[in-house]
């Protein structure tokens, strides 16, 4: 465990956001620092929440710095697993491929669909000691964390799909309709940019990562509006609350 790690016989419990989430209020004694990874540096806020260790990182930085394509994806990865976690949590904002789902649902993912092209998705090159290593992606998002997440859903009345494909595409640019046919026709229910290769990377790391993701619009060409950041801020700013609850119940029934 590198210098800086929360020391505890409880491993800490690791939490991804992104747009809309830049901290955890309820953390208690909250501490901001940059820890050191091989990868380059990742910013993360330690505390514990209903006594339980936490270390929050957000994907885009303060003030969202940070667009999508250059997310250090395995800084954060390789940080959350230097400091000790085995499970971690991860908040996506999408838009919603699926008709059935409307801004502010939630979906606790199980398979993704990869659009994304030049980012660097892994820690395995083939340069280092351990050669050529294929990953296994039959089960991205670790059942175990999964259910988890679903029973604390149930266990505060926050509905929660069980199940969902997540497309992830480049960004930083909303995607085309075209796209979203494309993606629709592959059988995604969802569409974002940042999920991947951030659960490939978990899977290499070895740690048990699942994510929620909260609907905010509907993807291009599902609406005869165009998709606008304040209509995005609206439907965060109603979903917000739901998905801190689930968090909230995970931590306190794990505890």
């Amino acid at each position: 465990m590198n210098d800086g790690a929360v020391m505890n016989d409880t491993p800490p419990l690791g939490i991804i956001a992104g747009t809309g989430f830049y901290e955890l209020a309820a953390l208690d004694s909250p501490s901001t620092r940059e820890v050191a990874t091989a990868y380059g540096p990742a910013q993360v806020t330690t505390g514990h929440w209903h006594g339980r260790p936490v270390v929050f990182l957000t994907r885009h930085g303060s003030g969202h710095s940070v667009p999508p394509h250059l997310v250090n994806y395995r800084a954060n990865i390789a940080a959350l697993r230097d400091l000790g976690c085995v499970d971690v949590v991860a908040v996506n904002v999408v838009g919603g491929i699926d008709p059935a789902l409307a801004p502010g649902a939630l979906v606790c993912l199980d398979d993704f669909i990869d659009f994304t092209t030049g980012r660097v998705s892994t820690f395995v090159d083939g340069s280092g000691p351990e050669g050529v290593v294929h990953t296994d992606m039959l089960a991205p998002y670790h059942p175990v964390v999964r259910a988890r997440l679903l029973a604390a859903a149930r266990a505060v009345g926050v509905p929660v799909s069980d199940g969902g494909v997540y497309a992830c595409f480049d960004g930083p640019r909303f995607e085309t309709r075209a796209e979203i046919r494309m993606a629709a026709a592959a059988g995604a229910n969802v569409v974002g940019m940042t999920g991947v290769p951030e659960v490939v990377l978990a899977l290499e790391a070895g740690l048990r990562y699942a994510a929620l993701a909260l609907v905010v619009n509907p993807a291009a060409g599902l609406s005869p509006e165009p998709i606008t950041m304040d209509q995005i801020s609206a439907a965060l700013d109603a979903g917000r609350a739901d998905v801190l609850r689930v968090l909230d119940a995970l931590v306190a029934r794990q505890v």
